[in-house]
């Protein structure tokens, strides 16, 4: 579930030919055999009965630090005679932008290790700029659910102030790059929810945009950045990494509310709302105009 229209309303139609993108080479290449210096001196040392010593076989080590699974990434704009794809281009290099954002969303959202397989398979990942309303949504491809399809509008980038145009272009492929690798109950957790943990990675990665703001009002599960802002107080509050548990949990059970929230913290969900709400500034009372006696109505 993401900002613009539903799944159900934009079934892509085939799209002209892509420029693909791949954050890791198509596979293994052998490398050539050295060539041997015919040169007495670079020859291997033979023992006494004149037998050629063999250098023992190297051994293969580990890497020393697991690294995230790749996928291949894929760019796709409808018209490029659009403004919105000249605003793009001109403050983008796709390859950087989204491959950069893809690193960004597993680093906060996972460790790796050596299988990986605490991570969704996302074997690729479409962005198309194209004009649509809304801002942007994610969906799973028609080859399979470990295709995504990203959907970005060029109207919207069209539309963003000239002084955050790379920043929010960012922040916005953050946001739907979680929607390609996050945990999501089975299909059972709450939109807001999935919503929220989005917009808590786009915080964490500094590509909040300045008109957002916490609030208290409402439900825990409003979603977007509501629940993002919840999201990061959960961070800060029970410690790094706690959102990482929350996706986590997500992974192969069924979402049950109040089982989910008190296995992780201990509380239920409103509970932790309230104390949220509670941790919030509170709102400056306004002082109220006192007319001076000059201007006052006899």
């Amino acid at each position: 579930m993401t900002r613009g229209p539903p799944k159900a309303l934009t079934s892509p139609k085939p799209l002209p030919t892509p420029l693909a993108m791949s954050a890791a080479p198509n596979g293994p290449a052998a490398s050539p055999l050295p060539i041997r210096s015919s040169n007495l001196k670079h020859q291997r040392p033979k023992d006494k009965n004149n037998v050629e010593e063999k250098e023992p076989a190297p051994m293969i080590q580990p890497h020393p630090n697991p690294t995230f699974p790749k996928c291949k990434l894929r760019l796709i704009c409808q018209d490029l005679d659009h403004a919105g794809a000249n605003v793009f281009f001109s403050h983008n290099k796709p390859y950087t932008s989204i491959s950069k954002a893809v690193d960004t969303v597993l680093s906060i959202l996972y460790k790796p290790t050596k299988t990986n397989d605490h991570i969704p398979p996302t074997r690729s990942v479409s962005v198309t700029l194209r004009s649509m309303g809304g801002v942007a949504y994610t969906t799973g491809s028609d080859i399979d659910d470990d295709h995504k399809e990203i959907h970005f509008s060029l109207d919207y980038i069209r539309s963003i102030n000239s002084e955050r145009q790379e920043e929010e272009i960012q922040g916005v492929l953050v946001h739907e790059i979680v929607h390609c690798w996050q945990w999501n109950g089975i299909g059972t957790a709450p939109g807001g929810l999935i919503e929220g943990v989005a917009d808590f990675v786009r915080l964490k990665a500094g590509l909040s945009p300045p008109h957002w703001k916490k609030e208290n009002t409402g439900k825990w599960d409003a979603g977007y950045q509501h629940t993002g802002y919840f999201l990061e107080w959960i961070e800060h509050k029970w410690g790094d990494g706690s959102v990482r548990k929350v996706n986590n949990a997500l992974k192969d059970e069924e979402y049950k509310e109040e089982e989910f929230w008190e296995d992780l913290f201990g509380k239920k969900v409103e509970e932790l709302w309230n104390e949220y709400s509670e941790d919030l500034p509170k709102p400056k009372p306004k002082e109220e105009k006192v007319e001076p006696e000059s201007v006052k109505q006899e």
